[in-house]
């Protein structure tokens, strides 16, 4: 007989993990182990990790930093665990989940099951229709200010399997591996990019931020994905109010609101605008502003709505830009329909959420390319752009279906 390991972990939950970080993908860690490389002797990495973790001597490797461009041009600092790090995470992610999951506030929506971005928004929407101002919160450098004393008392309130705890506590202390090699020690945040570190950032602003609103300012409805906030107040004075209030308790949890990003924003369509600093806002890749709007009976009136943001849409640009279309002329326009289908029909399906019309300028820049891509392709309209155009439409008209959004923006088409 074996010896009893110190942790009960399945080796069922190891591979149920490895299922769900094979799904996800992502790149490689320190180790520049890729999925497919950690696949080569799958048993056998499997059997060494869930060993590890039962007998509790796993520790994590250092986290890789990344860094991605933000929409306001600066760089996002991304940690990348390693394949079997992230393995790991999921571990413990399915088992710490379900104890926090029901604690968490129902307007709290990032990163957690049957909620997503857009129901977010859509709440947005129907609460900026009913109330006249707006905070809109940003946090400076949450996740990377994150309080590791004050996250483990949250994580100890709500579990009492050592192992969690355990693993929970290193990976939090796990150095950050920068790109020259160099080796940064940490002492508060969790990286973002890691499996576990979405729903640590959750069960921390529960704490923080939605528990004490509900006991501070029981009256002011928020949404909360993540670190992105909005609450909705009655009167200019009240936002004024629960935002002193609000900075107040950042500051006393170790975090501070960014002073140029967080704003109060008046959210009404009526005659007193154009008065105020502040008369819109950006949420989760959507401008709210006063648009025109029609009633179901064909009643025009002015609402205050969301519609995908300038920043989105140049995201959305800056991507097809990055697909190189002009130089790829040994493929057909259906080569590139197959291909970048999925991801137009992911961005019809979340930015087409609200106000589609104002997303359809980002897909017809797309077709605009599509024109130049024929220009250089086809000798009989080559460097005639007019020609061009032409030559999209008449694709349009002959096979209406064959981009994913052409059947939305193109309706005398398909008549």
């Amino acid at each position: 007989m074996g010896k009893a390991k110190p942790f009960s972990i399945a080796k069922k939950e190891v591979w149920e993990a490895y299922k769900r970080v094979r799904s996800n993908q992502g790149s490689a860690g320190v180790d520049g182990q890729t999925i497919e490389g950690f696949e080569n002797d799958l048993s056998n990495n499997l059997y060494k990790l869930w060993n590890r973790m039962s007998s509790g001597s796993y520790f994590p490797p250092p986290v890789r930093r990344v860094e991605i461009p933000k929409s306001d041009g600066r760089l996002r600092p991304l940690g990348i665990p390693t394949v079997s790090d992230r393995i790991a995470q999921m571990v413990v992610k399915q088992r710490f989940e379900p104890e926090v999951e029901p604690y968490f506030h129902s307007d709290s929506y990032g990163y957690r099951p049957g909620k997503s971005a857009i129901d977010a928004v859509g709440t947005t929407r129907r609460r900026c229709w009913r109330y006249g101002w707006v905070i809109d919160l940003d946090i400076k450098g949450f996740f990377d200010n994150i309080n590791h004393e004050l996250l483990m008392l949250a994580v100890k309130k709500h579990t009492d399997c050592k192992w969690v705890r355990l693993y929970i506590q290193r990976w939090l202390k796990a150095p950050v591996q920068l790109p020259d090699g160099h080796l940064i020690e940490r002492d508060k945040g969790t990286p973002q990019g890691g499996v576990i570190s979405p729903l640590l950032a959750n069960l921390f602003l529960h704490y923080v931020f939605d528990k004490w609103m509900e006991k501070e300012f029981p009256s002011i409805l928020f949404e909360r994905y993540a670190d992105d906030i909005i609450c909705h107040c009655v009167s200019e004075d009240q936002a004024k109010f629960v935002l002193g209030a609000i900075r107040k308790r950042m500051a006393e949890c170790k975090l501070e609101l960014h002073p140029e990003k967080t704003r109060i924003v008046y959210c009404k369509e009526d005659r007193r605008r154009g008065g105020y600093t502040h008369e819109k806002f950006d949420f989760l890749g959507f401008t709210f502003r006063p648009r025109p709007s029609m009633t179901k009976n064909g009643k025009q009136f002015v609402g205050f709505n969301p519609a995908i943001s300038n920043r989105a849409q140049k995201a959305i640009r800056e991507t097809i830009r990055s697909w190189n279309l002009n130089r790829r002329t040994n493929e057909t326009i259906e080569d590139f329909a197959k291909m970048y289908n999925p991801i137009i029909r992911g961005w019809m399906n979340y930015y087409g959420s609200f106000c589609k019309t104002v997303l359809y300028q980002a897909f017809k820049y797309l077709d605009v390319v599509l024109s130049r891509w024929a220009k250089r392709k086809y000798k009989r309209i080559k460097g005639r752009q007019r020609r061009a155009i032409h030559w999209v439409k008449r694709i349009i008209v002959r096979q209406p279906y064959l981009f994913a959004h052409w059947r939305f923006i193109y309706a005398w088409a398909r008549r």
